[in-house]
């Protein structure tokens, strides 16, 4: 018997981002889930190094490649659509539940216990600390949006102020000493052009 988990997990290439936005470069869900994995574990790291804290960044980086693994069934939903009423909300948690145990149908049984905390963290518990660890995810998952809007702003696409705006304004209110530390000494570059960020490679440090 085939089964199919990894085959529809590489089909959230397929899966468009910012369906209602008019980009200057198409984004897919698997390319966000591999930023999102990049900045959870940089998070965590950030975390780990300068405040203190004990986190597993392997591991959030893990639950970060399958944040949204669902979506290759539910698509991807616009927040403004999903949050635009509880009544909307809820049925897309529902429908959500159901495209993840469709999902881990797919896994093999002497694998669902591993792959049941990574695509359906909600329903089915994984190791201590994960809990902590997907609060890290979400923030990457806001601050991965708001790295695209920046982009876009840069590019010269005022589409995307409003939603800049709105997402640095969420990221603040999140208080996470890991996120001002990210805003400050890594977002910035995310406006430069390629030529500006070779000059700044190559100025001598003063």
């Amino acid at each position: 018997m085939s089964h199919h988990f990894s085959a529809y997990m590489y089909r959230l290439r397929s899966i468009q981002r910012w369906s209602l936005m008019r980009s200057t470069a198409a984004e897919n869900v698997a390319e966000h889930s591999f930023h999102v994995a990049l900045l959870a574990h940089l998070l965590c790291e950030i975390g780990n190094s300068l405040t203190g804290r004990r986190l597993n960044a392997e591991r959030a980086a893990t639950l970060a490649l399958f944040h949204d693994a669902t979506e290759v069934f539910t698509g991807d939903i616009p927040t403004p659509v999903k949050h635009h009423n509880p009544k909307l909300l809820a049925s897309f948690r529902e429908m959500e539940g159901i495209a993840a145990e469709r999902l881990l149908s797919m896994v093999p049984p002497p694998l669902q216990t591993v792959y049941a905390p990574l695509v359906s963290p909600s329903t089915h518990a994984g190791p201590d600390g994960d809990a902590e660890l997907m609060k890290m995810v979400k923030a990457a998952d806001t601050l991965d949006a708001y790295l695209k809007c920046a982009w876009e702003m840069a590019a010269g696409n005022r589409e995307f102020a409003v939603a800049k705006q709105q997402l640095l304004t969420k990221l603040e209110h999140m208080r996470l000493p890991e996120i001002d530390y990210f805003l400050r000494e890594f977002a910035p570059s995310f406006e430069m052009t390629l030529d500006e960020l070779s000059d700044e490679a190559t100025r001598p440090v003063e």
